[in-house]
């Protein structure tokens, strides 16, 4: 079942060819309680560029959401039924306006999934009623004319199955700042946007920084077991095992650490499927850039495409939609994307923006340049072209 072939995964959101909203970050104060607010123009089907939540409204409107945990909410009872597919929300809106609601999930469909054991949870006055999605499409569970409460996907086990769903997942690495040597914590997680929330505040408070890897090329199985292997002799804590499981965003999320004592240019990872060996993971981690003649040429590239282009940039770059992955990545922090969002001309933001990247140096550069390639292709393909 494992080695199945499979497609590759098509995007990042099923909605990502509608209309994306930057929503407004409305509070900060408690860990999990970031609140955001959509403010939707009018009538039309809008996703939010964060968090993946989309809606089909009749007018404009604005909703405001939040992420919340599963644990909270689903009994002893219930826990024993039912696995959460996706994150859930707690979302206020004017009644009548919303027709659909596109909520996300981590189920992966490309092996013919049968969807009838995929339900949408309703949590009202303590209460969890489920509901059928008018359909699931990749990455989304649509239902139509929803009441508004704590709204998420949930799977139903099914006690003679051998696994559960296969999921969608991924791969975060963190390099600890501080730490003696070279030391990493490696992360195997739903693509569940709260969980890596959680795992992002967890490293903040470790002064880690993100090393950008690829996710999984084939689905993971919950309940499974995964085995990490490196190409050079590194220390592997607790275990170079990694049970792949769901765990709520208020608990710490599970993580080995990977201990190098002598970082060569280049170490590879490797992650198979216990049971049966089959690969479904392979990364490389390299050493800093000054010790590294490729990193130092990308960064290099960076900065000539930032130097080249930045008057452009200034008046076409459409910076919104990249600000949260450039704050992901640590090229600037909350503080900075709070005072890039306050600014009411888009020319000024996009030059405040340049020139911080420009004084954070040529790691930054190129972050910067890979971040908007991927977000916006056609626009870094024309001014390259």
């Amino acid at each position: 079942q494992h080695s199945t072939p499979f497609r590759p995964r098509l995007a990042t959101f099923v909605l990502q060819d509608l209309p994306q909203v930057m929503p407004e970050i409305i509070q900060k104060a408690l860990r999990h309680r970031t609140v955001y607010q959509a403010h939707l123009p009018g009538a039309g089907v809008f996703q939010c560029s964060i968090t993946g939540l989309g809606f089909k409204v009749k007018s404009a409107v604005t909703i405001t959401y939040r992420y919340t945990t599963w644990s909270t909410h689903l009994s002893k009872a219930h826990e024993e039924m039912w696995v959460p597919a996706g994150p859930l929300f707690d979302i206020k809106v004017q009644p009548g306006v919303v027709q659909k609601i596109y909520l996300p999930h981590f189920i992966c469909l490309a092996e013919d999934v049968d969807t009838s054991q995929c339900f949408i949870a309703h949590f009202k006055s303590g209460a969890m009623m489920l509901e059928r999605p008018t359909r699931v499409v990749a990455f989304s569970a649509v239902l139509r004319n929803p009441s508004f409460s704590l709204l998420g996907v949930l799977w139903r086990k099914l006690c003679s199955a051998l696994h559960s769903f296969p999921v969608h997942s991924l791969v975060l690495i963190y390099q600890q700042l501080r730490a003696a040597d070279t030391t990493f914590h490696l992360y195997l997680i739903p693509d569940d946007n709260s969980l890596k929330q959680a795992v992002e505040n967890q490293e903040k408070d470790w002064n880690s920084r993100l090393i950008p890897k690829p996710p999984p090329f084939s689905p993971l199985f919950f309940g499974c077991i995964y085995q990490l292997t490196s190409t050079d002799l590194v220390v592997i804590t607790p275990s170079s095992r990694l049970p792949f499981c769901y765990k709520s965003p208020k608990k710490q999320q599970v993580f080995v650490e990977i201990y190098i004592k002598n970082m060569a240019e280049e170490i590879g990872l490797l992650m198979t499927h216990r049971s049966d060996n089959t690969e479904v993971w392979r990364a490389l981690l390299r050493s800093g850039r000054n010790s590294s003649t490729v990193m130092e040429a990308q960064s290099l590239l960076g900065g000539a495409f930032l130097k080249q282009h930045k008057a452009k940039l200034c008046s076409r770059m459409r910076p919104l939609a990249i600000l949260p992955h450039l704050r992901t990545a640590n090229v600037i922090n909350s503080d900075e994307e709070e005072e890039l969002r306050g600014q009411s001309m888009s020319v000024t933001r996009n030059l405040i923006l340049l020139d911080l990247i420009e004084k954070k140096g040529l790691e930054a550069q190129q972050q910067f340049y890979q971040i908007l390639r991927l977000k916006d292709p056609f626009f870094v393909a024309d001014l390259e072209n």
